[in-house]
């Protein structure tokens, strides 16, 4: 049985509680999906507060709530293409050069950082194929459904970014001074 938004038992107070709840339980795997799509901690905050926002006015349309966490997901790389659009990311300003050391952290924390590196270096249609894939654990349909692509788009994007990423860490690992 369909009803009305007149007719509807969620009244707009219990809306703002469920949206409230969606931002409190996923909002740190979504940060952490925004990160890896940008590279960067205030543009994967900028990223996830647009997505967010988004979602809230479309809340009330939203049936399933069930697949909201899909739909920020899209609205992230949407807003994400959105602004690559507008603005070249040829260059991005830092506070000091790179002298190419890692530093003292432990190999595990350089191995994620060499493996962000790689990551940033693909083109955005990969990037988000793999952190869809593989960060965010999606079967290669739901990472499908998010891109709005096929699922052997999928397949040959990801297969792309790991032969990229392979050949860049590669590169890495006989630049390294060990």
């Amino acid at each position: 049985m369909n009803l009305s938004p007149e007719e509807s038992p969620v009244t707009p107070g219990d809306e703002e509680s469920l949206f409230r709840a969606f931002v409190h339980g996923r909002s740190q795997a979504l940060a952490r999906s925004a990160y890896l799509l940008t590279g960067d901690h205030g543009a994967a905050e900028d990223l996830l507060q647009s997505a967010l926002a988004s979602t809230w006015l479309h809340w009330s349309r939203i049936r399933d709530k069930t697949l909201v966490e899909g739909y920020v997901r899209r609205s992230m790389i949407n807003t994400l293409t959105s602004w690559r659009r507008r603005r070249s990311y040829g260059e991005v300003p830092v506070a000091a050069p790179h002298d190419g050391s890692i530093g003292d952290a432990s190999a595990a924390a350089d191995d994620r950082l060499v493996i962000v590196a790689a990551l940033r270096r693909l083109p955005p249609r990969q990037r988000a194929a793999v952190v869809l894939r593989y960060y965010d654990d999606l079967t290669e349909s739901e990472t499908a459904q998010a891109l709005g692509c096929s699922v052997g788009t999928v397949k040959s994007q990801v297969a792309r970014a790991l032969r990229t990423m392979r050949s860049l860490l590669s590169e890495t690992s006989e630049r390294s001074p060990l």
